[in-house]
């Protein structure tokens, strides 16, 4: 009886040190998550700029911040940019990613170098996304190298200014999103995929099921819990694009703000010291996310998967 009560004593003087080494984790998310959270929260309830040199408040306005937001329409057109930029990026990503994913965890293709193209698809996703943006905007330059190219095959005979059209900038802005992160996203996928059973991929070509079928039947169900996970990472992701349409467009969401997103938007009220207004649209951005990844979890995951 001694002996289990020491055993006991001993489990339970291991216990406290899990909870002690979680302490630095609670400060930190303390400080640099809760407080600030609740912090903006206060702060989009006030009338608080720099009008001049003159600071302007802070005076309580109540909701009047997130009227104006939404009175304006710049919370609703600027939401669609940013969807429209998501999934100008997204939509082949996931599907170059499907494919690379059942590529190499497929052992019958036995992909010669596997670990080499691995390490080369990856590799932007540990590019800066600044850097990624200076090269596109240098390349599609008036004077870069894509337009010289197209003059001398005779397709053009002045140069084409791709940041002046929308679909030209939102092409680009979707294809530096995709090279970015396709890497990160087959490597994840590729994981899900090696972690079902071979078993039943064999027991599908017993059963004279074609690739098609077999891809349908059997690897897309059982990979949905990560590729629910890529979707809504992705999402959030998305959400807060800022870096490569801000350096590409110089900030101006160009062009005529069709390329503005939210997090430029936000950033146009930091700068410009309007903390009031600021803080209520990153409340409203924080309500627009949680919102479309609630949407997208209850679409793709039926109930009795909760």
């Amino acid at each position: 009886m001694a002996a289990a009560r020491s055993k006991k004593s001993k489990v339970v003087s291991y216990t406290k040190w899990g909870y002690i080494f979680l302490i630095p984790f609670f400060l930190v998310y303390l400080a640099f998550q809760i407080i600030p959270l609740f912090s903006t929260i206060y702060n989009s309830f006030f009338e608080n700029y720099q009008s001049g040199l003159t600071q302007i408040g802070p005076n309580f306005v109540g909701i009047d911040n997130y009227i104006s937001l939404i009175q304006t329409g710049d919370l609703i057109k600027y939401t669609g940019n940013t969807m429209v930029l998501w999934i100008a990026g997204f939509i082949p990503q996931i599907l170059i990613s499907l494919l690379l994913g059942v590529w190499f965890a497929d052992n019958s293709c036995k992909v010669k170098a596997e670990g080499f193209f691995k390490t080369v698809i990856y590799m932007p996703n540990l590019i800066m996304a600044s850097a990624f943006a200076m090269l596109f905007f240098t390349i599609f330059s008036d004077i870069g190298p894509v337009n010289q190219m197209l003059k001398s095959m005779g397709v053009i005979k002045e140069a084409y200014t791709f940041l002046n059209y929308t679909g030209s900038t939102v092409a680009l802005v979707g294809s530096m999103n995709f090279l970015m992160w396709f890497g990160n996203t087959t490597i994840l996928l590729m994981a899900g995929i090696m972690g079902i059973d071979t078993s039943l991929f064999e027991a599908a070509s017993v059963d004279g099921a074609t690739s098609g079928q077999t891809f349908v039947n059997i690897t897309m169900p059982l990979l949905k819990p990560i590729f629910v996970y890529v979707l809504l990472t992705s999402l959030v992701g998305g959400i807060q694009m800022f870096d490569i349409p801000q350096i590409l467009t110089n900030g101006d969401g160009s062009p005529d703000r069709t390329t503005m997103t939210l997090i430029m938007f936000l950033n146009k009220h930091l700068y410009s010291k309007n903390y009031g207004m600021a803080g209520a649209l990153s409340v409203m951005l924080f309500v627009v996310t949680t919102i479309l990844s609630v949407i997208i979890y209850r679409v793709t995951v039926k109930p009795d998967e909760y």
